[in-house]
């Protein structure tokens, strides 16, 4: 059977795609300094020439590696967001969403690496700053759907929340990573779980509490 031949916009995606994973895994085991862009190139399966027609340098592929991973993380969300299920169901599916975020390990050493990169670097920073607003938003939109749902106003900005739920989540993550015989991945699901779930609980509770007066 004859393989098809790609076009040559296609070929391109598959060498950013291929630059992409080969970098996701050197930058989480060697850091974002140590994983040289030959180094990168050529556990691709490319030359260095090939890396910089495809990305401006490390930063750029970096921001563009996490920013994939974000719309990954928030592709499931999304769904949710759009779906008509009932709330018990929509709650259920967000902590078990929530409880697993960041389980693979490559994925949140690189958001480790990118936030010690923006605590040093100020042009990184504003890189970043501009990903994590968008992915913020993103998840202050399903909290804001939720609580609409339950017709009840947040206690606070959507936004705020989902920081506190993203933040949450990242040190819980490093504490199980730096600390896995103190923090194991049950006990890190089971305060996610609780934390997510002590918010929701209180959200519906008002709305009950609210439509009885």
């Amino acid at each position: 059977m004859t393989r098809k031949r790609l076009s040559r916009e296609d070929s391109r995606e598959q060498t950013r795609q291929r630059l992409m994973d080969a970098a996701q895994k050197l930058i989480a085991r060697k850091g974002l300094d140590a994983a040289s862009v030959e180094n990168i190139a050529a556990a691709a399966g490319y030359s260095r020439g090939a890396f910089y027609s495809n990305f401006k340098g490390k930063d750029e592929l970096f921001i563009e590696l996490l920013r994939c991973d974000h719309v990954r993380a928030t592709q499931e969300l999304e769904t949710l967001r759009t779906s008509d299920l009932p709330v018990d169901q929509i709650q259920a599916r967000a902590r078990d969403i929530y409880s697993h975020m960041f389980r693979d390990n490559e994925s949140f050493m690189n958001w480790t690496e990118a936030r010690m990169l923006a605590a040093r670097d100020a042009r990184f920073r504003v890189k970043l700053e501009a990903l994590m607003s968008e992915k913020r938003a993103q998840i202050g939109k399903f909290i804001q759907y939720f609580y609409d749902r339950v017709g009840v106003d947040p206690v606070m900005p959507p936004e705020k929340l989902a920081m506190g739920f993203m933040s949450l989540a990242e040190g819980v993550r490093l504490f199980m990573m730096s600390s896995p015989t103190e923090m194991t991945a049950p006990t890190a699901e089971s305060l996610l779980s609780l934390f997510l779930e002590s918010v929701m609980n209180a959200a519906r509770h008002e709305a009950v509490s609210g439509s009885t007066k």
